[in-house]
């Protein structure tokens, strides 16, 4: 087993390419690596400009289309070898000479993950810096999971914990909550970040709306996904219950010989006692989805960190 695989997402990089391999290799001189270049449907020169690199521990990985930085980032881990496994941009921001530090921190920390923090970002300020941070302050706030920059690609694993993340969709940014719902340790450290020279960045202030929609998915993995019925049948309970009071209320009413038939409150009441018989309906089959994916594959809803004798 090699002893560190980096894996870099490009799309569209012809003009870094190089400068990033030549960096790679001053920064790794004295490991044993491999590079992993996941061409994420490239139409310029990117493609050409990795075979041209005549070194065999650089590798090409080409997707067939354009499928995103996620699919592309679990494309480079699935492949990879190394009993590291690095990700990190392809656009020169990150730098390659943090690897070394990030490896001995995992080492000393006995760490699974260590995060890079992008502490003096080379970014615009309303369009890039703003927008992150208060991504960044959301998503910690939500999940308990207290990562300063979620933002940052420059990340090193343990092989075992970056195999059993699965990254699907648009859940780059939330590789940190991941890690914690597979039990990892997490810790942090400053990395240098550089202005971009070549090309033009991939982020827009649309991936706003994307994060957020994300979020609410990793809410429910990490606080519902093995008790799903928490969730559905909280809620339809609670709906169940104001809907009882409230047609109660009204049933005293008719009672009393008031027409009830047609106001608003009733229909209210109504509404809210099928939708809470719907949630905890949903509920039932969730739990039973849930135990289907555990038991169909011989999943685990746990894992060990590790087993040691004592007092021997």
């Amino acid at each position: 087993m090699k002893k560190l695989s980096l894996v870099i997402c490009v799309y569209n990089e012809e003009d870094n390419i190089q400068p990033l391999v030549e960096q790679i290799k001053v920064a790794l001189t004295n490991f044993d690596f491999e590079a992993i270049f996941v061409d994420d449907g490239s139409t310029d020169k990117t493609r050409s400009k990795i075979r041209a690199i005549n070194d065999e521990r650089f590798v090409l990985v080409e997707l067939k289309k354009n499928y995103g930085q996620s699919s592309a980032l679990q494309a480079g881990i699935d492949i990879a070898e190394g009993e590291y496994i690095v990700t990190l941009d392809g656009d020169l921001q990150n730098d390659p000479a943090d690897i070394p530090v990030m490896m001995q921190m995992s080492i000393d920390g006995d760490w699974d993950v260590v995060a890079g923090i992008r502490a003096n970002r080379q970014d615009g300020m309303f369009l890039r810096k703003i927008p992150s941070k208060i991504a960044n302050s959301i998503i910690r706030g939500t999940t308990d999971v207290h990562i300063k920059d979620y933002g940052c690609t420059l990340k090193l694993f343990r092989n075992d914990i970056a195999k059993n993340i699965k990254i699907y969709g648009e859940l780059h940014r939330f590789i940190p909550v991941l890690v914690a719902l597979e039990g990892g340790t997490i810790t942090q450290m400053d990395v240098k970040h550089h202005a971009r020279i070549h090309g033009k960045s991939k982020y827009g202030i649309s991936r706003t709306f994307k994060v957020v929609s994300d979020l609410l998915v990793m809410l429910f993995l990490k606080k519902y996904f093995q008790k799903p019925m928490h969730l559905f049948g909280g809620v339809g309970l609670f709906s169940i219950t104001i809907g009882v009071f409230i047609n109660f209320y009204l049933l005293i009413l008719k009672i009393l010989g008031h027409d009830i038939w047609g106001k608003p409150l009733l229909i209210l009441g109504v509404i809210l006692l099928l939708a809470g018989l719907q949630l905890i309906t949903f509920g039932l089959i969730a739990e039973m989805q849930m135990r289907t994916y555990f038991e169909s594959q011989n999943k685990k809803p746990y894992r060990i960190r590790k087993i040691e004798k004592v007092g021997s």
